[in-house]
């Protein structure tokens, strides 16, 4: 069974929660008993982890020896050898 309850609310968080309520199409009620719910659930907030940072490559950069980027032949000729080698390696 339900019970009853007041609880005070600064007038700015209200507005917004009421907005919000009504924006999902819900009651106030099922709003603040949703984030109760959330705070005070069993399962475990999730850690932050430690950050991972992309790998960056070290080489001197440069185009691949035969690549002309005048031509989109060769740029297109170039990605199909490489997308040959990855399925090579993937079998």
């Amino acid at each position: 069974m339900a019970e009853r309850t007041t609880v005070r609310l600064p007038e700015d968080l209200l507005g917004r929660a009421r907005r919000k309520a009504a924006a999902e199409g819900r009651t106030l009620t099922s709003l603040i008993e949703g984030g109760l719910r959330l705070i005070l659930s069993d399962t475990p907030k999730l850690a932050k982890g430690k950050r991972v940072v992309p790998r960056i490559s070290k080489a001197t950069g440069g185009l691949m020896p035969g690549v002309d980027l005048t031509s989109p032949w060769t740029l297109q000729e170039a990605d199909d050898l490489e997308h040959v080698r990855r399925m090579q390696r993937s079998e």
